[in-house]
């Protein structure tokens, strides 16, 4: 893998301006096939973008877990939003 020049660090940056939306399946289709024809001569965002792809892939197979009752409310407190805070029973 040899070393990017800046220019070619550029054209990463620029391409992967629109990553979100290439993995959500939103991009256009031009900007599409330029980040793929892109990835096929740049290991680098290649892996980036494999990362990515399998890190979304793993958050959204998961259940959120649930906050416990005291952590809740230490939040809601720091955001000053405890008038929207609903609580269970027992709590």
């Amino acid at each position: 893998m040899n070393p990017a020049s800046d220019s070619e660090k550029e054209e990463c940056r620029r391409l992967l301006d629109g990553l979100s939306l290439y993995l959500d399946g939103e991009a256009e289709a031009a900007l599409c096939a330029e980040i793929e024809a892109h990835m096929a001569e740049c290991e680098n965002c290649r892996i980036v973008v494999d990362t990515l792809r399998k890190t979304v892939l793993l958050y959204r197979e998961e259940s959120p877990a649930p906050l416990p009752s005291d952590v809740r409310r230490r939040l809601y407190a720091a955001l000053k939003l405890e008038d929207y805070l609903v609580t269970g029973k027992g709590e």
